[in-house]
Order: structure tokens, then sequence, then C-alpha cells
């Protein structure tokens, strides 16, 4: 099969590095800002535990190169931004599911990676091939589709993370002069993401200092 994986970056480091037009960064800024001291309630933690398993072993993965993976904690982010990490979620564009899908997307990746012949936990090769829109409740079908999906956009946009939420919530033709839409959806999902991400991130680290401090003591 083919591999590949999702470099995160803040998105304050890709407006100084990789500036778009003016009123597109300066859009872009304004969700960042909105979402930067967003918390993740305990509630939303445990829903999010109860995946686990299924955002680590997925994650675990290599779709496009080898040695490259998806970040466990982006993943965990987009379900966060996208469904409140509710399994049920189904929108009214009939996105479905803890990533928020859409079918004829979903089919096509299915399709895609039945074609690899690889065999994954939790997700079988006839479930892929006769993909149905309610499959994509299944959390394990969900979670597989959307590693995939993040892994070719990666690929793609170099891993910037506010052109790979573009291309997973508007498509990749709304991409234009290597800068996100002006869409407010798609910016207000890219600071949601980038926020959590970064939530996560910062927990992830307070969650390891606690753990050497106990070996230590």
């Amino acid at each position: 099969m083919r591999f590949f994986s999702i470099t995160i970056l803040t998105i304050s480091s890709l407006l100084i590095l990789q500036p778009g037009p003016a009123e597109a960064e300066k859009n872009l800024q304004h969700y960042v800002n909105k979402y930067h001291q967003v918390r993740i309630s305990r509630s939303m933690q445990g829903r999010l535990a109860h995946y686990k398993h299924l955002i680590d072993y997925f994650s675990s993965l290599q779709y496009i190169q080898p040695r490259h993976y998806v970040n466990s904690d982006f993943l965990a982010a987009l379900i966060i931004a996208e469904s409140a990490v509710e399994n049920s979620a189904h929108s009214n564009k009939d996105a479905r599911g803890l990533t928020q899908i859409l079918y004829p997307t979903g089919k096509q990746a299915a399709q895609e990676l039945a074609e690899t012949g690889y065999h994954f936990r939790y997700v079988n090769q006839q479930q892929l091939r006769n993909l149905q829109p309610n499959d994509l409740h299944d959390p394990a079908i969900n979670l597989l589709l959307a590693c995939y999906l993040i892994a070719k956009y990666n690929a793609k946009y170099q891993g910037r993370i506010d052109l790979v939420v573009s291309a997973w919530n508007a498509g990749g033709g709304s991409i234009v002069n290597n800068s996100p839409p002006l869409y407010e959806e798609t910016l207000d999902l890219i600071g949601k993401v980038n926020g959590y991400f970064l939530a996560l991130q910062k927990q992830r680290i307070v969650t390891a200092s606690v753990e050497s401090r106990k070996r230590n003591s």
C-alpha cells in the first residue's frame, strides 16, 4: 500500500513562513485567534478516550510513504471539531460520523484502500468494497477513511494544516494560489482544528511531565 503522514505546524508559523494574499491571511488569523485558548472539557475527553484504540491504531499505519504517519492528536482534534466526538453526528449536508465524511468521498477512499489488499484490524475488505452511507457511522471505518484522506491531503500540501483542512472541508479545488478559501465555514474549521490540536499537545506534555515526576519520586 502507499504511505504518508501529516506534519503538524501551528497556524501562526504557517502565516509567517508561507503567507498568502493579505485578505486570506487576515481572515485566517482571526479564526486562529478565536480558538487559540480553546479547552477540551472532561466529558469530551471521556468520549474521545472511548475511541483511543482506534485513533492510535489507524494513525500508526503508513498510507502513502514509508515511515510517515498521521498525527494522532491531529486526528483527535478533527474529531472534536467536526462532531464533538458524537459518532451519530449527521450534518444537513449529509456528512456522517466522527469526522463528518461525505458518502461519495468516503466511497472513493474505501475503494482505493480495498485495492491495496491490506488487511486492516477492525475493518474488512468486504466493508470497504461495499461501503454504504450508514457505514460512515462505524467508528473504525470512519477513522480509517479519515486517516487515509488526511494522508493524501498532507502529501499534496506538504503538511500545511490550513491547506489540509481546507481540502478536507471544501475540496482541493477551493485552494487558489496556495491559500485557503475565504469561506467562513472552512476558516472556522481551520481555527478549531488548530486550537484543539494545540490543546491536545499541551495536555500530552503536561501528562508526560506528571508521569515523569511520579517515576522519579
